[in-house]
């Protein structure tokens, strides 16, 4: 009970913490400069899910999630990977690979075997005949295991730039 805890104060901590991580940083500096080499590792899972999306290969994004997964996207939700896989991986491939997203910032805190990870980003081209500009928060949540990390919680959000 105090571990959950613990980890539940660290996690709304990193929250709150990251606008002023992200003031500190400046123009020159890359997103995840002031993350700690934990971080930075478990960040990695997140950059190669993402690669793998880009690279228009659901199917391969999907297994860097863990088997009891728990992605919330607009307002739905998708409780493991396999339901991922089947649903909607396919089609974030797909988006990812024809609307290019840049990282506008980034933070991630580890504790034990449990990493935050939350990221900014900006995507923009063309969808489906139809122009995107969009900003997207996340936070994916993930855990060390024997394969490496794996991401267990997924949690998009995002709106028109402006």
């Amino acid at each position: 009970m105090t571990r959950n805890r613990n980890r539940w104060i660290l996690a709304a901590s990193l929250l709150a913490m990251a606008p002023s991580v992200a003031a500190a940083q400046n123009g020159l500096a890359p997103p995840v400069a002031l993350m700690s080499s934990e971080a930075q590792e478990a960040a990695k899972a997140v950059d190669a899910f993402h690669a793998k999306l880009s690279g228009g290969d659901g199917a391969a994004a999907a297994a860097l999630l863990a088997d009891d997964a728990l992605i919330f996207e607009s307002g739905h939700a998708e409780r493991s990977r396999a339901e991922y896989a089947s649903h909607h991986a396919g089609a974030d491939a797909a988006y990812a690979a024809a609307v290019p997203s840049r990282l506008t910032r980034r933070n991630g805190l580890v504790d034990g075997d449990t990493a935050w990870i939350v990221s900014e980003s900006r995507a923009t081209g063309n969808y489906k005949d139809k122009p995107v500009d969009r900003v997207t928060t996340e936070t994916m949540i993930l855990r060390n295991t024997a394969e490496g990390w794996r991401i267990a919680h997924i949690h998009w959000s995002s709106r028109a730039a402006t």
